[in-house]
């Protein structure tokens, strides 16, 4: 059952774990509900916080989860029961659902969706992958955007994945979300890579002990050094948040 919607720093977190996450997509899918799933690590809570549009579309998803040691610890200090979706395990535990849902690959360059995909369909045979897009890094054309939704629509997908990185896939979620059939789709952010073998993963230990964010860090120290720059400052606005000292209701919340 989905948890509680607690506020860290303004955004609308749900106190749930890995389970219930499988749990309620799962509903949403039988439901025919269309919406949109995020994920919220630390560095997005702190981007939220940074821009409020972004905050506004987290806040309108139906599920905001907890990817990140960092966000699981400060739910539990602030007394709720929440465990860590990661988002590889989150995709990898859908997928192996056996409903037979119909899942669509967007983001990622076309070599590792090949790879992301070839894995999933060797280890979990029954897996249906009716489709996959790679957008490129440039900006589309209006032709171009309306092929890729055509594309996506005559999938039938039930579920797309979406691995764009954060913020990009969140802001692809709340713009197209109303023009795809598609009734969940989920934001995953490095999944493909980590999935397909084109980035290593933190080992668990260091996963579970917060320290993912080091590891990534001295993979990727150019690309990802402004990212962590935050952590200090996300550390001391929970502690102040966690002590009562300040309040952030997430108000654009549905």
């Amino acid at each position: 059952m989905i948890g509680k919607r607690v506020s860290l720093l303004g955004v609308g977190v749900h106190s749930i774990d890995l389970d219930g996450s499988i749990e309620e997509i799962e509903s949403v899918l039988k439901k025919r509900v269309h919406t949109y799933i995020c994920l919220a690590p630390a560095h997005n809570l702190m981007a939220c916080r940074a821009d409020p549009k972004l905050r506004q579309i987290f806040n309108r998803a139906s599920l905001t989860l907890p990817d990140g040691t960092g966000t699981v610890w400060f739910l539990r200090l602030l007394g709720q029961k929440a465990g860590r979706v990661y988002g590889p395990d989150l995709l990898l535990a859908v997928c192996g659902l056996e409903a037979g849902w119909r899942h669509f690959f967007l983001g990622g360059t076309p070599e590792v969706v090949e790879k992301l995909t070839g894995r999933l369909k060797k280890d979990l045979p029954r897996l249906q992958v009716v489709g996959s897009f790679s957008p490129p890094f440039r900006k589309m054309d209006k032709d171009e955007v309306t092929a890729m939704v055509e594309r996506i629509n005559e999938s039938m997908a039930d579920i797309v994945w979406v691995g764009l990185g954060s913020p990009k896939q969140e802001f692809w979620m709340a713009e197209f979300r109303d023009r795809l059939q598609a009734p969940v789709l989920v934001g995953v952010g490095a999944a493909f890579d980590f999935l397909s073998g084109a980035k290593p993963q933190a080992p668990r230990w260091m996963q579970r002990a917060g320290l993912e964010w080091l590891f990534r860090l001295a993979t990727e120290p150019r690309r990802l050094w402004r990212r962590y720059a935050s952590y200090p400052l996300f550390v001391a606005l929970a502690v102040v948040q966690i002590l009562g000292l300040a309040h952030y209701p997430a108000e654009e919340g549905n």
